[in-house]
């Protein structure tokens, strides 16, 4: 998953996040600031939602809300235990870490939103994705066909202007070939 949220916008969330909201478990504001403490590990930290269906995943609810304390989820296992995911964090920090965060006002808080992303392990985040591909080959053949078409009717005005018959019958060839192909006949 490509890095499109910058550090410096997680890490002031975070901070701020800290700040005005109180954990349901101290271990993980500790957790978080060891993330903050990190810039490598940080461009890795991305805040979903619905984190259960990604590789590595930490779960963490802040007082007022009624979802569990703290959950870290590694492929197919689950803990609640804040230190094992801590060392698991520490010794993989090349790992994606994916972070679902449950709080009151979650929907209307602007520097949460600002981090929030896509969770791509979503079955309808992956048709997205797979929609969006598509569309970005169609559009990549087309913009190539057209740029050959181009480049083919300049040189067959070439072959016209001096007279060149072989070349001007070489490049038409060339042009319905083209065209054929494109147009899958």
């Amino acid at each position: 998953m490509g890095n499109t949220i910058p550090v410096v916008e997680k890490k002031d969330f975070l901070k701020s996040f800290l700040k005005q909201y109180e954990l349901k478990r101290r271990e993980c504001a500790w957790l978080l600031n060891y993330l903050m403490s990190d810039d490598n590990l940080m461009e890795r930290v991305h805040f979903i939602e619905q984190a259960e269906q990604t590789p590595k995943a930490l779960v963490i609810s802040a007082q007022g809300v009624s979802t569990i304390p703290f959950s870290f989820r590694k492929n197919q296992h689950v803990t609640t235990d804040a230190e094992k995911a801590f060392h698991d964090i520490r010794l993989n920090q090349t790992e994606e870490i994916y972070i679902e965060l449950h709080f009151k006002g979650a929907k209307s808080y602007s520097l949460y939103l600002a981090v929030l992303e896509d969770n791509p392990y979503l079955p309808e985040n992956q048709k997205r994705a797979e929609v969006m591909e598509n569309e970005a080959e169609q559009l990549l053949s087309h913009s190539l066909y057209m740029f050959n078409r181009k480049k083919l009717l300049e040189q067959i005005d070439n072959a016209l202007d001096t007279r060149d018959q072989t070349l001007f019958i070489q490049y038409t060839e060339a042009l319905r070939l083209l065209d054929s192909e494109h147009n899958g006949t």
